[in-house]
């Protein structure tokens, strides 16, 4: 039985750490004839420099996984633009006084947060016909982030965004 308790836990945990991704696309494209790629020319992230050369980096290795290529003629353009949000930390503690006497009830309680808010990282990837400058497949992923961590850390969880992020791509018809 505790076995199971710890198993629940763990996917209760890993479960609320990992990045959440929404994906749509133009349904008349023929995806598999796509082959290279190119980086959106006016390219506004809204990221530091820092951290849009990581992610620019992770997108071309994991761009090239998938089977695209780099060209100056590219079949695609591929951007991308973040946005950051807080929400309330969802830890609390709560604390309650109660007291009966005589067939009368009577009890107060509260939940004081714990933790400060909790700072999420929300990147949109755009997919778009170099052609006739149409979107044609996009990507948006919420994943929490931690803008103090170490250059290290900050880097895998951009490598975890977009490989969660290009999951759905190409898309299965």
């Amino acid at each position: 039985m505790k076995i199971f308790q710890c198993f629940v836990f763990l996917v209760l945990i890993t479960a609320c750490n990992t990045p959440q991704a929404v994906y749509d696309y133009d349904d008349k494209v023929d995806f598999t004839a796509i082959q290279t790629y190119g980086i959106y020319p006016d390219l506004v992230t809204n990221l530091s420099q820092l951290d849009e050369q990581r992610l620019l980096s992770v997108l071309h290795e994991e761009l090239q996984n998938k089977g695209l290529a780099v060209s100056e003629e590219p079949g695609i353009y591929v951007n991308f633009h973040a946005s950051e949000y807080q929400t309330e930390s969802s830890n609390n503690l709560g604390v309650g006084v109660g007291g009966t006497g005589r067939n009368v009830g009577v009890g107060v309680s509260g939940g004081i947060p714990l933790g400060g808010p909790d700072t999420y990282l929300r990147v949109t990837f755009d997919f778009v016909d170099a052609q006739n400058d149409s979107l044609i497949w996009q990507a948006v992923i919420d994943a929490k982030f931690d803008k103090d961590s170490s250059p290290e850390k900050r880097e895998e969880r951009l490598r975890v965004m977009v490989k969660k992020a290009l999951d759905g791509y190409p898309p299965k018809k």
